[in-house]
């Protein structure tokens, strides 16, 4: 089987067609993201393109590497903000989130690069920072959202644990917590069912390259076992300092 790295006539036909199959079924389930469909591939499509020259540089230098890694979570703190935004705004909502990807996201990367796990160069430092960031990312905005929206529909409650004499975190987490692990739930099946059902970027990419099936088995289980590890920091900051912020009134948080 060979591969190669243009996208062909075949793939600029395909694209649109994805594109136009994902909002179909959007609007047809109403989901309400048919907009935000085709937004995400136009800015993917020109993000890529703009940041591969980026990534060409910051891959000649540690320091580069580390600076885009950086960048990335700048940037995934952005958006976990504006998505927990649409559930409730909640004061310094921003720190939040960069506190709970900043230490679900750095912790774990250090155990790995500073030891030597993971090979401390550019070329091993950026992609790692990428998949760490971008989990850590995804798990605080799904347990932002999850935990916000549970607190609007049982804030009557909440406001029972208050009345009884819990603190505002206990009563919080007391409401939210069941549900707040469920933003944990893709990462965990995602390394249940490595090999069963996914064959991980990094697996691949380590076999196409050359490595070995047991070096590119091994690489994957840093990258699954990390991943778990960065999201379930992640959630637990989140929800520790949710639970601690001046909450809105649960009646005005969007479900």
């Amino acid at each position: 089987m060979s591969f190669h790295t243009g996208l062909g006539w075949a793939a600029v036909g395909v694209l649109p067609l994805l594109i136009a199959i994902g909002v179909g079924a959007s609007r047809y389930a109403g989901l309400r993201h048919d907009k935000g469909i085709v937004t995400a591939a136009l800015r993917a499509l020109v993000q890529l393109a703009a940041v591969g020259a980026v990534v060409g540089v910051a891959l000649q230098h540690t320091l580069g590497a580390i600076a885009f890694v950086l960048l990335m979570f700048v940037v995934a703190t952005v958006t976990s903000t504006r998505r927990l935004q649409h559930a409730a705004v909640v004061p310094r909502q921003w720190m939040y989130c960069a506190a709970a990807i900043g230490a679900g996201a750095f912790i774990v990367l250090l155990l790995l690069i500073l030891p030597g796990v993971v090979p401390r160069n550019p070329a091993s430092i950026l992609p790692m920072g990428g998949i760490i960031v971008g989990g850590a990312m995804t798990a605080t905005t799904l347990a932002g959202r999850r935990v916000l929206s549970e607190y609007g529909s049982r804030y009557g409650e909440f406001e029972a644990g208050l009345s009884i004499g819990l603190l505002q975190p206990d009563a919080f987490k007391l409401v939210v917590g069941p549900v707040a692990g469920d933003a944990l739930l893709p990462a965990l099946d995602q390394t249940r069912t490595v090999g069963l059902v996914t064959l991980p970027g990094a697996f691949v990419g380590m076999v196409l390259g050359g490595a070995s099936p047991t070096q590119a088995a091994a690489l994957q289980l840093v990258v699954l076992i990390g991943l778990v590890a960065a999201e379930a920091i992640a959630i637990l900051v989140v929800t520790e300092l949710l639970s601690r912020s001046s909450l809105p009134d649960g009646r005005t948080v969007s479900s």
